[in-house]
Formats: structure tokens, C-alpha cells, sequence
């Protein structure tokens, strides 16, 4: 139960790092058609929902105070995610 709590903050943090790869290899440029690391970045924003509610469906009964704080983390780095993506608008 752990490990797959832990894939919430894991999965989050891949499509932030995946968002840096690709601003590193290609500058940040619009593409005219979504590959694939677009793709695998939406993915990993979609599972988010699903992964934080059984977090919290499991973790805020035991531990208030230590899940608030993960879903605290979780949510400033959806927040980075949308926001580079925003700012580039890729």
C-alpha cells in the first residue's frame, strides 16, 4: 500500500521531469502535432486523480497531519506541471 501511495508524488514528479527533458532537448518549440512525450505527460496527470484519492481514502484516516502535507506536495507539483506547460504554451 505504501509503494503505490508512493506513486503519487513518483508519477508527478516523472511528467515534471519529463517536461524538462523535453524543454531541454528541443527549446521548448510547438510542435504542428502531439508526440509522444505529450502523450506520456498526459497520462501521468490523469492517474494522478485516481492515485490521490485512494491516498487519501487510505492515509488522511491514519495520518491527518503527514497525508495533508502530501497532498500538499503533490498539488504544488500539478501546479509546476500546468504551469510550464501554461507559460510555453506546448
Amino acid at each position: 500500500m505504501r509503494a503505490l501511495s508512493a506513486a503519487l508524488l513518483l508519477g508527478s514528479l516523472a511528467g515534471l521531469a519529463g517536461l524538462m527533458v523535453y524543454g531541454a532537448l528541443t527549446g521548448f518549440v510547438r510542435e504542428p502535432d502531439e508526440g509522444t512525450a505529450a502523450h506520456l505527460w498526459q497520462l501521468l496527470m490523469a492517474a494522478q486523480l485516481p492515485l490521490g484519492a485512494f491516498f487519501a481514502a487510505t492515509w488522511l484516516p491514519r495520518f491527518p497531519r503527514w497525508a495533508w502535507a502530501g497532498l500538499g506536495l503533490e498539488a504544488v507539483i500539478i501546479i509546476a506541471n500546468l504551469a510550464i506547460v501554461r507559460y510555453f504554451n506546448l
